[in-house]
Order: C-alpha cells, then sequence, then structure tokens
C-alpha cells in the first residue's frame, strides 16, 4: 500500500469539510476521488500533501506517517501536486517551469550560484534536458522556448503537470485536470494519465468529468458532505443507487 489515510478529517469553523475519511491506494493505480460540488474532494487532497493539517486521523506514506509535515515534506517524500486554478510561472518560459519543478533534486546553495562552480553548469544542463524530455512526454516540446503566457488552456493544463512529474514523484495528486477542456483537450488529459500510470507513477485523481474517471481509474471513492459515500471498482461505484442519487443524477438511472 502507498498511501494510507486513516479516520482523516477536518473542520473550517461550523463546517466539517472532511469527516472520519479512510483512504488506501495501491501503488502503481489511478484511484480517483469524485464527489458533488462541496463534497470535500480537495480539502481530501489539501490533507494528502500538507497544504492542510488534519484536525483528526493520520496520513502514512509508505511506511512513513507523514501527518502534519509540511508541503515541501510531502513534496521530498514523492507526492506532487496540481492544481485546479492554474499555479504557472507567467514571466517564465516553458521549459523554466518545468525546470522550476525540479528544484528538490539540486544542491545549490547561496555560495554555489554566486561563484557558479562547474558542477552547477552541469546540473543546470541535466535540468533543462530533463525538463525537454519530459515536454516531450506530455507533447509540449514545441513550446518550450516560448513565453508560458502564450500557451492555451488546455496546454498549461499539460504544462503544470510536467512541472509536477520533474519533482519525480512517486504518487500524483491531480486536481481537475481536464476542467474547462474541450473534448480533445480531455482525450489528450486522459492518455497522458495512462502514459503517467504506465510509468509506475501512482495517481490520485479528483475530476467531475465521469467518462475520463470511469475510462483510467482502478479505484473510485465517492465523497458527499465530506463522508464516504462509496468505494470501489468504476463498474460498480457507477452503479451504487447512493451514488447515483447524490452525484450522476436520478436521471441516469
Amino acid at each position: 500500500m502507498l498511501l494510507r489515510a486513516e479516520n482523516l478529517s477536518k473542520r473550517f469553523g461550523g463546517v466539517a469539510a472532511v469527516q472520519a475519511v479512510e483512504l488506501a491506494v495501491e501503488s502503481g493505480t489511478v484511484h480517483s476521488i469524485i464527489g458533488p460540488n462541496g463534497a470535500g474532494k480537495t480539502t481530501l487532497l489539501n490533507l494528502l500533501c500538507g497544504i492542510y493539517e488534519p484536525d483528526a486521523g493520520k496520513i502514512v506514506f509508505g511506511e512513513e506517517d507523514v501527518t502534519g509535515y509540511p508541503p515541501h515534506e510531502f513534496a521530498s517524500a514523492g507526492i506532487g501536486r496540481t492544481f485546479q486554478n492554474l499555479q504557472i510561472f507567467f514571466n517564465m518560459s516553458v521549459l523554466e517551469n518545468v525546470m522550476a519543478g525540479g528544484w528538490l533534486h539540486e544542491a545549490c546553495g547561496l555560495a554555489a550560484a554566486l561563484l557558479r562552480p562547474p558542477g552547477l553548469a552541469r546540473a543546470e544542463r541535466r535540468a533543462r534536458t530533463e525538463a525537454g524530455e519530459l515536454l516531450t512526454f506530455v507533447g509540449l516540446e514545441r513550446w518550450a522556448g516560448s513565453p508560458s503566457d502564450g500557451l492555451p488552456y488546455g496546454a498549461l493544463k499539460r504544462l503544470e503537470i510536467a512541472r509536477a512529474l520533474a519533482a519525480r514523484p512517486k504518487l500524483l495528486l491531480l486536481d481537475e485536470p481536464a476542467a474547462g477542456l474541450n473534448p480533445t483537450e480531455t482525450r489528450e488529459i486522459d492518455q497522458l494519465i495512462r502514459r503517467i500510470a504506465e510509468r509506475g507513477i501512482t495517481v490520485v485523481l479528483v475530476e467531475h468529468n465521469m467518462k475520463l474517471v470511469m475510462e483510467v481509474s482502478q479505484r473510485v471513492l465517492v465523497l458527499d458532505h465530506g463522508r464516504k459515500l462509496a468505494e470501489g471498482e468504476p463498474a460498480a461505484v457507477s452503479q451504487d443507487p447512493q451514488v447515483i442519487e447524490a452525484y450522476l443524477g436520478v436521471e441516469a438511472c
């Protein structure tokens, strides 16, 4: 088991955003989290990468209890993250954005930055090469030297994924990667998630596009008002009467 959340809870004032959620994510799988707006999906992701600290429960990554770690220590442990609202460095090129994602693996202090020893130059060349390979992987190689603010919205979504991959995560948390995309761009994200999983990177996916979820997931967790409503294989979850009523809509029957 790569990731376990046990009795995980988070409140904001009088609102229980996540209530005693249990989650177990197998290594090498795509594990999706779905639910209506306000169900607690993004709050759960924020707990799983240290943006929020849980009020109760614990998070175990591999064999390590990471509960209460700050976000940079979650990242160092091997958990990457993208956001529903794009977090792109628009004052950088496309290639530089991806290079920024690899900072965890660069041993460069202030003295090295000022003196520019040969080892630093080699590290920078290596970082550029790796960033270029990731841009090819996500299909953005032709934009490598372009300003990031000139990319179409769908390409920006893939750029953020490439930057997250630059940190070499074991687990990648994707928050609504297909939100706002047209059908062609959604297919590109679908194919990209499959390729990421084929690389052995485990994915936890929050997504409203049910077709995408059902196609790429091995397991699906359904949240409603912060609580686990159902969990299982996609086909079984999609036929659960409680899920149909709470999320898919009664008409889906």
